[in-house]
């Protein structure tokens, strides 16, 4: 583990960067440009005392987890990801994996989206980042682990995933499903995780089986999406899917459709979820 190397990446990475960036405010009294330690530890939720010993070039060796969130914090590119995981003598995720590094420019428009629900999924339909409205709309999946993580695994093995779906609607998202993970695996099939994944949803489900073996192919570029939310009905919503060539993996923007009273619900709930939260 190179300590002083960590040390001049993480110290320069927080000094490049403006509070505004990240979403936080620039406040009148900075001495110093860039970000403080305590900002760059709340960010990645770590303590600000881990922080400042990784800097001061005697932190203890930082897990998987904490090089990728510091990594989130810090709006590293991909190469300077890889490049402090190697600094701390482990190897990097894959750019598949559920970890995947999620760009600046991602990261950058999903805290500036605050009336539009959006988040980052890999291509095992893994949630890796939500913004605030997308948690309102359909709760808050980064805290969920494993398997349970991929939607499609929950569509399949959890009836409750499915409770917010209106029953008509349930065969054609079953099949969308379906149809995406075909073409995730025939890029990735000799990749473990995508391995275990079909095996286990072909074991857990025949209706997935059923689909399965029907050998439909399609990526998902846009979709239609209606949920049923427990405070504000039926919002009516049209999907954009913004995949990355690079990692996989694909930032989906949820916009009401025109016509509809989907975008006064949306609006609604940020109030009411603004109130919960206070």
């Amino acid at each position: 583990m190179d300590r002083a190397g960590i040390a001049d990446l993480l110290r320069s990475r927080r000094e490049r960067l403006d509070p505004g960036e990240v979403g936080l405010p620039a406040g009148h009294r900075r001495r110093t440009p860039g970000l403080r330690r305590d900002e760059v530890a709340g960010l990645a939720a770590i303590s600000t005392d881990y922080y400042a010993r990784l800097e001061q070039r005697r932190g203890p060796h930082p897990s998987p987890a904490v090089l990728s969130a510091l990594a989130r914090a810090l709006r590293m590119t991909a190469d300077e990801r890889d490049h402090l995981y190697h600094l701390a003598g482990q190897s990097p995720p894959p750019r598949h994996s559920v970890g995947a590094h999620i760009s600046p420019g991602v990261l950058y428009l999903l805290d500036r989206l605050d009336d539009t629900p959006a988040f980052v999924i890999d291509d095992l339909s893994r949630v890796v980042l939500q913004n605030r409205m997308s948690k309102l709309v359909s709760g808050d999946r980064e805290r969920l682990t494993g398997r349970e993580r991929s939607h499609v695994w929950r569509w399949f093995t959890d009836p409750v995933a499915r409770d917010n779906v209106p029953q008509e609607d349930r065969e054609s998202h079953s099949r969308v499903f379906v149809a995406d993970l075909r073409a995730t695996v025939g890029r990735r099939g000799a990749d473990p995780e995508v391995a275990e994944l079909l095996r286990g949803l072909l074991a857990a489900s025949d209706e997935f089986a059923a689909l399965w073996a029907e050998h439909q192919v399609a990526v998902r570029r846009s979709d239609e999406k209606r949920l049923l939310h427990p405070e504000v009905g039926l919002l009516d919503l049209l999907c954009e899917h913004l995949t990355s060539g690079v990692d996989g993996s694909t930032l989906v923007l949820l916009h009401p459709r025109p016509g509809t009273d989907c975008r006064e619900k949306l609006d609604l709930l940020a109030v009411v979820g603004t109130q919960r939260l206070g």
